[in-house]
């Protein structure tokens, strides 16, 4: 046995892993939430309740080379509830500032639109449903994930306060008149942050554009722009934001065309010590027809929820929540999908 350990570490040496020195720097981090929802949608007489379990657990790598250049990377040992694991790509951050995502990258569209309020909470009526209207500014954000997006460092342009991305996804996974799947795609954004007397503005988005692997459809995966507004002064941060354009809705049991899609959001945020309060609002529709047509029927979406955040302790936020949803579904109310949902629960972090 003694030979053996030797032999095995003669050639654990030989890879330069024989210590904990030659590790890259970690750091770990993640939350378990837990507590209960009550549905009452327009196509039952009774509510329904159901508990709320999630967690996730996340390891970040991270090391610096002789040259300045950071390389980072990490995964998750689970995605909220599924236990799936997912792994990061690699990111190079330069000793200007700026950053190269590689693999898995994202667009940049989603990387610099702001951020508007809206409810937390895991409330929300969720029943089966062909609505294709748009419930979020990004409707349309996707790529393959053999890709990359460049950051600029602050100041872009040598202007101050403003960022701005470039990416790019290269798939081929050949032509399907089955599936729907992203193939090459393109995006920019563009964030800036001024302030004013007290007040933080801050404006961003940008516009994707993902071909197709369908050769029977006739919009792209995704082609939209989109873009958002806050502005915080002291405790309060309000917000809006606004995204149009086409896509190939594939999340449903049936691919649609859709067109003219629109999304209005808008959300306000208030901080009290340890109370947070936040209402979100949302507004979306489009038509849809099916694959190789032009959009014909009216899908609309409308939601409001709010909530209130409680920090009982470091680590420990206790969560209150409230929406109201009304779908419409070829201008005919989606009862499954209509309707108050509430929750109640705590979310704790490391």
């Amino acid at each position: 046995m003694k030979k053996e350990l030797l032999v095995a570490s003669a050639i654990v040496g030989s890879f330069g892993l024989a210590s904990v020195a030659d590790a890259a720097s970690y750091s770990i981090s993640g939350h378990t939430r837990v507590g209960m929802t009550g549905d009452d949608t327009d196509a039952t007489t009774d509510a329904t309740y159901g508990a709320v379990q999630s967690s996730s657990f996340s390891v970040s790598l991270s090391e610096t080379l002789d040259s300045g250049i950071k390389v980072s990377t990490g995964f998750d040992l689970t995605d909220e509830n599924d236990g799936a694991t997912d792994n990061s790509g690699l990111t190079f951050t330069f000793t200007d500032g700026s950053k190269l995502d590689l693999v898995e990258a994202g667009n940049s569209i989603g990387t610099h639109i702001a951020s508007v309020p809206s409810a937390s909470g895991e409330q929300g009526v969720t029943g089966t449903t062909a609505n294709s209207a748009p419930t979020g500014l990004t409707f349309a954000n996707t790529s393959d994930a053999l890709g990359f997006e460049w950051h600029s460092a602050a100041d872009f342009a040598g202007i101050d306060g403003l960022k701005a991305g470039l990416s790019a996804a290269f798939g081929d996974d050949g032509d399907s008149s089955a599936t729907s799947t992203a193939e090459n795609s393109y995006s920019i954004g563009l964030n800036y942050v001024t302030e004013t007397g007290d007040t933080t503005i801050t404006v961003g988005g940008g516009f994707v554009v993902a071909e197709d692997s369908n050769s029977s459809t006739v919009n792209e995966r995704g082609n939209q722009t989109a873009v958002a507004l806050t502005a915080a002064t002291g405790n309060l941060t309000v917000g809006a934001g606004f995204g149009s354009g086409s896509y190939v809705d594939a999340n449903s049991s049936t691919s649609y065309e859709v067109d003219n899609a629109e999304v209005v959001t808008a959300g306000v945020k208030y901080v009290s010590d340890d109370i947070t309060f936040a209402v979100g609002y949302v507004n979306g529709s489009a038509k849809d027809a099916a694959i190789g047509s032009n959009g014909a029927n009216s899908d609309d979406y409308e939601s409001v929820g709010v909530s209130i955040d409680y920090v009982v302790i470091s680590g420990i936020t206790a969560t209150v929540g409230y929406s109201d949803t009304d779908a419409q579904e070829e201008n005919t109310q989606a009862t499954g999908n209509s309707g108050s949902s509430w929750y109640i629960g705590a979310n704790v972090t490391f």
